[in-house]
């Protein structure tokens, strides 16, 4: 989309109320002028409702002249699973509350009657400046808007976590040329699978020595993607280690996993962030596992997910049966995807990604599954990942921990 020339045009920026666009390439520049016009409007007047982030945004429905929007206070989402006083049941049970901020927020009208009938609020009538046309790019643009004035739930996101081993012990300087070489090895990679036509709707979030890291699209294939920037970017790092000879660049320990979590935008200033932020059980999880992983170590947690993908029909279904073992077999068939791409200035050949376990005889390894404990008693399951990328000329790159080198402490 070319913004300037909606400047040009007379019109504001709609960058100026709809940063999250980018997400949308491509889509934006197939709308007329004044359907852009109408969404700068809508915009404003959403930007208007979610009043500094008091409100949350919670669905919208279109109608004749405009949209129906429903808007509750920023703490009545726990409120309605909360229970009430004198030993009440919550008014609310905490599925329906789920289930109202997952996935698509476009409700019919008699749906929209219905759930602003359970929350016990009115609905708010948006006037438009023209009708809605009601095309998909227009309905993307929408459920964007929405989703960026409220909170939403995702049942099963992947998310990897790198951490920065022995942060806290750097001065100030060496924490700032740390981390921006992690970032610069995030954007490397991710630049590198763009290039071999691997899609990657890339996001982050600081984790104060790391970042959290997680593809926005859903599905088999995009959380596979994700496993394998996590290669990519340590295989950038190493090789930028090798050739350092200051703390320039990160030693990294990084854990993989697959949960549930809370996507949301935090007020900054005066507006929603441009980027969205994610908590939940895979954070935590991933905080755990990478408080027990040791340096240059990668985990994978023992995840069972339900994760949408494709049938041989190229329909759309959700495979309840995807752990963690069998995601490392779907990540291992699609690394053709990878070949060609360099590193270094050197041709990658093969890549391998597997978990480790003991060596049973007759070329047969078992899958070690290592327990970790945390500070509060807690214990959690995870595997060792290795990851072997071979180049054409070059020393292989060698990630990971091999398994004879584990402690035997915390494993069954």
């Amino acid at each position: 989309m070319d913004l300037e020339s909606l400047s040009q045009s007379g019109i504001r920026r709609i960058a100026d109320y709809s940063p999250y666009l980018d997400q949308l390439a491509g889509l934006a520049q197939q709308m007329g002028l004044r359907q852009r016009s109408n969404l700068v409007h809508l915009e404003k007047c959403l930007h208007s409702h979610w009043s500094l982030g008091q409100n949350n945004i919670l669905s919208w429905s279109p109608l004749e002249d405009g949209v129906s929007i429903l808007v509750v206070p920023h703490y009545a989402i726990a409120e309605y699973t909360s229970p009430r006083a004198n030993g009440l049941p919550p008014r609310l049970s905490p599925r329906f509350i789920t289930e109202l901020i997952s996935g698509e927020r476009r409700l019919s009208i008699p749906q929209m009657q219905k759930v602003a009938r359970l929350l016990q609020v009115e609905p708010i009538h948006v006037p438009l400046r023209q009708p809605l046309t009601g095309n998909r790019v227009e309905t993307q643009i929408i459920e964007k808007m929405i989703q960026r004035y409220g909170i939403n739930y995702v049942a099963s996101r992947a998310v990897t976590l790198f951490d920065i081993v022995g942060f806290g012990l750097l001065t100030p300087f060496e924490q700032m040329t740390q981390l921006n070489s992690l970032s610069y090895s995030l954007n490397s990679a991710h630049a590198k699978m763009l290039e071999q036509d691997v899609n990657l709707n890339f996001a982050r979030s600081s984790s104060g020595d790391g970042f959290y890291i997680w593809n926005r699209d859903d599905g088999l294939e995009a959380s596979v993607n994700l496993y394998h920037l996590m290669h990519i970017v340590l295989a950038d790092n190493a090789i930028a280690r090798s050739k350092s000879h200051s703390k320039a660049v990160p030693r990294l320990r990084a854990c993989f996993h697959v949960g549930s979590c809370y996507e949301f935008h935090q007020a900054e200033g005066l507006n929603p962030t441009m980027h969205d932020f994610i908590v939940g059980d895979v954070t935590i999880e991933l905080a755990r596992m990478i408080d027990a992983a040791l340096p240059g170590q990668i985990l994978v947690g023992d995840f069972m997910a339900d994760i949408e993908e494709h049938d041989e029909q190229d329909a759309n279904y959700v495979d309840p049966n995807i752990d963690a073992v069998t995601f490392l077999e779907r990540a291992q068939g699609n690394l053709s995807l990878l070949s060609g791409m360099e590193l270094s200035g050197e041709r990658v050949t093969a890549i391998k990604c597997y978990l480790t376990g003991e060596n049973m005889g007759g070329g047969q390894f078992n899958i070690r599954r290592l327990t970790i404990k945390d500070k509060h008693g807690l214990s959690r399951v995870a595997f060792n990942a290795k990851v072997n990328i071979y180049r054409e000329t070059a020393q292989p790159i060698l990630l990971g921990i091999q398994d004879r080198k584990l402690p035997t402490i915390g494993t069954v």
